[in-house]
């Protein structure tokens, strides 16, 4: 619309009623966020379940693989030194191998089924995963569909859209890595702690002692790169708003020379999604090479006790062997949980935004109201209606207005006037703060939201076309509409011609609207409105986009369709509605000039002086 509250912001603020918006949000809450996550997997927690078993099953037969190793060594060091001992002597004897190769059978056994189960544990988180990334997606398109049209005026679409893409994907990564690795990597590291005390203390304690410090940095680190996770998910979703309000307004980017301009401005948010991306993925980084660290280091400790105990003759050769898996066993699940913590970070940030927005108000539960009108006639009337997108600013004083069935209103004013917004209440996008719509008798709010939209056809200065054929997009969402209405109304609007020299007539696809001109898409759009067939109909400066020669078509076939029919035009030029049944002329939400086209010049009021200085302009 011309003047439209709706129209689309930019990212990081807005030109809508609530004004500015920054670009920033709040400190998230993680814990909640993730709690909220565990809530919304409920219905999948069986299979998590069985995963984790899984996930369980197969670290512990990984735990238990080193104790069998030491017993492979101890038996071949056992038979090396019987070979040592001459022939005939106490001890002497060969390598055992058929106990050796029953040993390592089993130690075969053991890892093949811990492969087993853990294939089967990523099988299902897979599937768990990709159920609930359905899921969401889902759920956020179905919100969209029943938030109010106030929460788009201070949200930028591009951010709206991440929530669908980025944050989803997140999520889903998260569950797909973290879920089974931190049950894979505590059973892990509790099995290995387990496992060493009970193979020997000493070497037991040293292997700890060398990974306290791993634990003490690496819960420094995590809590030093949560806040730019938060950062680094709000930056794609700023980013993904610039981009798309750019690329949608390209043409005008171009032709107002403000290319360098918006380079810079999306160099700055580039270089602040840059910077928390870097500082996030520098500190998660820094996690993977310190548990190195500190894997060779016990590695180099446990060695040097384990051969101070050997030569003591406290231990033998295998238990040396089963701690050097030990310490692989005990510090890869420190690398593991750090990456699965870095990954619920990740996906804590992208929880928060999914939940806020599926928590945002939805319009009011319109169950119990009238579901369509009996026999609608096209009256309406405005009664004493009070409105302001803000409480502390009315824009709407006390409007009060009737229409008669088949007139044709005209509602004119400067920009900001309150012209859209009447339209807007009309249409139920917003409602009154005080007062009343009657439509034949009815006040629109006892009746559902798309009770009121099927009464109308509507035609609007922006068009909006889907990839799909001329057909489709004209028939849109309308049923039992048979080829010779189309190609009727297509011939009423005078694009019948154009859809003719496409390949494929009526049946060719769209794909592209920028593939048609302004003036093509407009006449589209407007046989649209006309297969609708709607008692009502709201038109917002329908021809504004053709040219001279082709406003004159669409107006007689406008004039036609309007016939027996309530209209709604919003004009700014003001010779397209001079026979106009009634003119409603408006000044900052107050009507302040009411009639015919005759009688307000004759009155040489506000219309008057509207009217002539258009005149005066164009000569």
């Amino acid at each position: 619309m011309s003047d439209n509250t709706t129209t689309r912001k930019p990212r990081g603020g807005g030109f809508g009623p609530h004004g500015p918006r920054g670009g920033g949000e709040k400190p998230k809450d993680v814990k909640k966020a993730l709690s909220d996550l565990a809530k919304y997997v409920k219905p999948w927690y069986a299979g998590i379940f069985v995963a984790a078993i899984a996930a369980a099953g197969g670290s512990y037969l990984t735990i238990i693989g080193p104790d069998k190793l030491s017993e492979i060594t101890n038996k071949i060091m056992e038979g090396l030194q019987a070979s040592f001992i001459p022939k005939g002597m106490p001890g002497h004897g060969d390598i055992d191998l058929k106990k050796i190769t029953s040993i390592g059978l089993v130690l075969i056994a053991f890892y093949a089924g811990s492969a087993v189960l853990s294939y089967l544990q990523g099988l299902i988180m897979a599937i768990i995963t990709q159920r609930t990334s359905k899921k969401l997606r889902k759920d956020i398109s179905a919100k969209i569909n029943v938030l109010p049209l106030r929460y788009f005026d201070s949200h930028p679409y591009g951010d709206t859209l991440s929530r669908v893409t980025n944050d989803v994907d997140t999520i889903g990564q998260a569950l797909n890595q973290s879920v089974g690795s931190l049950v894979s990597a505590l059973t892990l590291f509790v099995g290995s702690i387990i496992m060493m005390f009970r193979t020997n203390v000493q070497m037991s304690l040293t292997a700890i002692a060398t990974t306290v410090i791993g634990f003490v940095l690496m819960m420094v680190i995590m809590t030093k790169s949560q806040k730019f996770f938060n950062a680094q998910q709000n930056g794609l979703g700023e980013v993904n708003g610039f981009v798309e309000e750019v690329y949608t307004g390209h043409n005008i980017v171009k032709v107002s020379n403000a290319d360098k301009e918006k380079q810079v401005e999306f160099d700055e948010i580039n270089e602040r999604l840059y910077d928390s991306v870097w500082k996030s993925q520098f500190l998660s980084g820094l996690m993977m090479p310190l548990m190195q660290f500190i894997g060779n280091f016990g590695y180099a400790a446990v060695c040097l006790v384990g051969a101070v105990l050997a030569i003591d003759g406290k231990i033998e050769f295998g238990v040396i062997v089963a701690f050097m898996i030990y310490i692989r066993l005990f510090t890869q699940p420190l690398t593991q949980i750090a990456q699965a913590v870095t990954s619920m970070q990740s996906a804590g940030a992208a929880s928060e935004r999914i939940f806020s927005f599926l928590a945002e108000d939805e319009l009011e539960d319109e169950k119990g109201k009238a579901t369509a009108l009996v026999n609608p006639k096209g009256e309406v009337e405005f009664k004493n209606v009070h409105f302001g997108y803000n409480a502390d600013r009315v824009i709407i004083n006390d409007f009060s207005a009737k229409a008669k069935p088949g007139q044709k209103i005209a509602i004119v004013g400067p920009t900001g006037a309150g012209k859209s917004t009447m339209v807007n209440l009309l249409m139920r996008f917003y409602d009154t703060n005080s007062g009343q719509i009657i439509i034949d008798g009815t006040p629109i709010k006892e009746i559902t939201r798309e009770a009121v939209h099927d009464q109308f056809s509507m035609v609007l200065q922006d068009t909006w076309l889907f990839e799909g054929t001329v057909k489709e997009n004209l028939i849109y969402n309308q049923s039992n509409i048979t080829d010779e209405q189309v190609v009727a109304a297509a011939k009423a609007v005078g694009v019948d011609h154009f859809i003719n020299t496409l390949p494929d007539g009526y049946d060719s696809v769209i794909k592209d609207a920028e593939e048609l001109s302004v003036g093509e898409r407009q006449l589209l759009t407007i046989a649209r409105a006309l297969l609708k067939d709607a008692p009502m109909l709201i038109l917002d400066e329908a021809t504004s986009s053709v040219d001279t020669r082709t406003e004159e078509l669409i107006q007689k076939a406008m004039d036609k369709l309007m016939e027996g029919r309530t209209s709604f035009v919003i004009a700014h030029r003001l010779s397209t509605i001079k026979n106009a049944d009634l003119i409603l002329v408006m000044k900052d939400g107050d009507i302040i000039e009411s009639g015919n086209h005759k009688d307000l010049l004759s009155e040489g009021g506000f219309y008057a002086g509207l009217y002539n200085s258009q005149f005066e302009s164009v000569a």
